[in-house]
């Protein structure tokens, strides 16, 4: 039930913020989050292409290849996640990473990042710079000012709670 209520959450947000033209989605993460978000995501992106990166090249690359049997869509690992994002126009993060996986350079402008991994205060997906120079939207301006990337980013110094722009809701 986790995976499915945090990627439908996920989806609502990408339906209501991403570009209208986002045809290509990067996905960090391939385990059973990245697998519920990519599913959830097809029904809300009109997608062409998805890059797929983890940890593990062979996951990601199984991954890919499970995906793009199930979905129809080309679903591709990636060993460079900077280089896919680049060339994305959605980006996911569902990762237990403790050290930012994206930062500023690597995301182009008017990309959609969904950063969902990092859910207790040591994960860290989003390096403060990228955030900082973000218009933020969080699920709970609380929980999110206190745990995660948010968090990490006021920790540093580089955003305040006044900074986010708004709640999910809102």
């Amino acid at each position: 039930i986790t995976s499915l209520r945090t990627a439908a959450t996920t989806a609502a947000a990408v339906q209501a913020l991403a570009p209208a033209e986002a045809r290509v989605l990067t996905l960090a993460g391939c385990g059973a989050q990245g697998a519920a978000h990519l599913r959830a995501l097809v029904r809300v992106l009109r997608l062409e292409r998805a890059w797929v990166d983890d940890l593990d090249p062979a996951r990601a690359r199984r991954f890919a290849q499970e995906m793009t049997g199930e979905l129809g869509l080309a679903v591709e690992a990636t060993a460079d996640l900077a280089d896919a994002t680049r060339r994305s126009q959605v980006c996911v993060t569902c990762t237990p990473s403790r050290t930012p996986i994206l930062s500023r350079g690597a995301v182009a402008p008017g990309t959609l990042v969904a950063a969902v991994g990092a859910d207790n205060p040591a994960k860290q997906e989003i390096a403060p710079d990228l955030l900082a120079a973000s218009a933020v939207v969080v699920d709970s301006l609380e929980q999110c000012a206190t745990i995660g990337d948010l968090h990490h980013a006021i920790a540093a110094g580089v955003m305040k709670r006044e900074d986010v722009r708004a709640e999910l809701g809102e």
